[in-house]
Parts: C-alpha cells; structure tokens; sequence
C-alpha cells in the first residue's frame, strides 16, 4: 500500500479521534476554573479576552472582577469617564487596550443600541478585536463554529499531530487554522475551545507536561517521536535574558541518549542531553525529578538519579543557567526510543562537539555508571 495514502488515513483517523477524547476529558477531568468560564455575555466575555491579551490569568482574574462590580454592563462602561477607568485599570500596563475597551464599549451603545453584534465579522470589525477574541465572542456566546487559536492551541495541535512547521512562519496560521477549524466541535463549538485552551493549560503544559496522564498519549505524533519537548518549533526564537536548561543524562545499558540541536538557536548543530528548558529556575530536588519522569515520560519505578547545578555562563544577549539530572534506566521509555535520538556509549560520546555549557558544567565521569556510587 501507498505510503503517503497510510500516512494520509492515520492523520485522518486521528482527526476523528482528537475531539471525541477531548470533550470526554472536557467533560470529566478538567477542573480549571476561571470566573468568567461558561459566561455567555458577550460583554464579559470581551472584557475577559482584553484583559487577558497581554496578561496571565492569575493576575487578570482580580482585575476582571473589579470591572464587573463597577461597570456591569457595557452601557456602563461607555458611559464611564476615561479617568475612571484608566484608574481601575492602572498596574495591568499596554494601556492601549483600555482605550480600545472604552472605544468599542461607545461603538457598540452608539452604533447597535447597547447589543454586541452576534456575527463574526461585526466582531472582527471592532476596535481592538482580533481573529482570537473574535472567534472566542462567536463561540462562547453565540454558538458559532470559529476555533480559537492561542499558544495552548498551537501547542497542543504541534505536538499531537507533530506538526514541524515554526508557528510564526509565513502560512503556518493557515495550516494551524485549517486544522483547527476541522476539529472544532460544530454542535458546541465553546465547549470545544474552552477544553482544548484549558488542556493546553493544565495537561501539554509548555515546559513540563503531564504526558503520562495524557488521554492523547496513545495517538499523540509528538510523544510517540520523542519530539514533546521539541515542539512547537518557532522560526524567531525568544531571547531571554537569563534561560534555564536542565539536561537530563539518561543511562541504559552503558548508553547514553544524545541529541543533535538543528533549531535555528544557540548551538546549532551541536550536541546536547536530553534537554528541558523552563522559563525560570525549577529547582530541581529528587522527589520533582520522579514526579517529572512519571508525568512526562511513564518511568514510575523511582530510577537512581543525581542532580548537579551547573555554572551561569554569559552569552551575547543572555545567561544561561541549569542543571545536569542523571538518570539511570532499567529500560528505554517509548518516547526516548525515537529517531530523534541517538543511544551511544561514552567513547562515541567523547567524539562529538558540545556546547561550553556542556562541557564546562558536565560532572567528571558523568558518563560512566560509577558516578552513582559517589
């Protein structure tokens, strides 16, 4: 049988699969609660994505509510002075957004009598509403099969159909909407979004996911490739000013997994461990190690493990900081068995070029099974 033709059935078989196991998740696990989850006031629902475009839930939750105590409605709000709200406003930043609230709150009393449009493109046509909060408007409240696109979305669409394509790249926002819009629940189109935007939340977490309990292990492209913490590749990569890597050294039978960094990154084409990058220090301890190998990899037999914190070391633009985990395995886990792996043993490793980070930072005898005695 044709490649491309079992290739083509498999991605459509796993398209059927996505949304029947995500809502059954939906439904019976997920438990993120929000104040403004299941609202179906399109002025709360708007007023919830502005606040939210450029800041995290945890800190827009108060904000929210403090809007809704004062303006309750968006006549309200339209009638409010600008002083007043740029008080309430005052600590979120991007203040733009709160001019463009003020401006489609008058938008919507003078032009639709105080009603929020109920299509798509009278959404999209208000000030400071883009294809996301438009889509999300049009679903929560409305019934409509628009699928919202954010980096949870993003995130969990890469990986479970291990889609390579760089996510800021010319087409890539086709390709990803396309498929969204495929998969989107057409009989409750807000239920779909709100479980796929919380999956990518609390399960295919960006740094640390909890693969293991994943209900889309099984079918998930990305973790059957070894690719989770991989994908989603960007084209323009973020420069932080410090990053925190944390290689884990993973042991089995007198080899060691090696990978080779072919993004467009710092260290192309040279060779690292098996990395874990976080946004800020994990603070790695062995009970957090056994946690993170269960979740993410299935390894629940507690292996013998040591931790050694690496030297910061200053790059051009950026500090980079870590941590070396060795990790010795009875067996190789499905997702390490990947091609994107390489199993050598020490002398091969010895062989190959690796970063200063590495090779600096990299405890003597890491490589030989007798460091576990130390």
């Amino acid at each position: 049988m044709n490649r491309k033709y079992i290739i083509a059935n498999l991605f459509t078989m796993k398209k059927k699969f996505f949304p029947r196991v995500l809502m059954h998740w939906h439904y019976t696990q997920n438990k993120r609660q929000m104040p403004w989850k299941g609202e179906k006031d399109p002025y709360k629902v708007w007023l919830s994505e502005v606040i939210l475009q450029q800041t995290r839930v945890e800190q827009g939750w108060a904000y929210f509510e403090k809007f809704v105590v004062k303006y309750p409605g968006i006549q309200s709000l339209a009638a409010a002075k600008d002083e007043e709200v740029f008080k309430l406003w005052e600590g979120l930043g991007y203040y733009s957004r709160c001019k463009n609230l003020l401006a489609t709150a008058r938008e919507i009393v003078y032009d639709y009598d105080g009603a929020f449009p109920r299509n798509y493109e009278n959404i999209l046509a208000l000030k400071g509403i883009g294809t996301y909060t438009a889509a999300a408007i049009s679903s929560f409240c409305f019934g409509l099969p628009y699928p919202v696109i954010d980096g949870n979305v993003l995130r969990v669409l890469a990986r479970v159909f291990n889609i390579d394509i760089p996510i800021d790249s010319n087409g890539a926002a086709k390709i990803f909407g396309a498929l969204a819009a495929e998969l989107i629940d057409k009989k409750d189109p807000g239920a779909y979004n709100q479980a796929i935007m919380d999956f990518g939340a609390t399960v295919c977490k960006p740094a640390l996911p909890l693969c293991a309990a994943c209900p889309m292990q099984q079918n998930c492209g990305a973790y059957k490739a070894g690719k989770v913490n991989l994908l989603p590749v960007k084209e323009k990569t973020l420069v932080r000013k410090t990053r925190w890597l944390s290689y884990f050294i993973f042991e089995h039978n007198n080899s060691t997994l090696i990978h080779k960094r072919i993004a467009k990154d710092i260290w192309q084409n040279l060779f690292e461990f098996y990395l874990v990058e976080t946004p800020d220090n994990p603070k790695w301890d062995k009970e957090q190690v056994h946690e993170w190998l269960e979740n993410s990899l299935g390894i629940a037999n507690n292996p013998r493990i040591q931790i050694f914190p690496a030297e910061a070391q200053q790059l051009t633009h950026q500090q980079v900081k870590g941590y070396f985990i060795k990790v010795a395995l009875e067996k190789i886990p499905e997702p390490l068995a990947a091609a994107e792996f390489q199993w050598l043993t020490a002398e091969q490793v010895k062989q190959l070029a690796f970063p200063r980070f590495i090779n600096h930072n990299l405890p003597k005898n890491a490589l030989q099974p007798e460091l576990f005695n130390c």
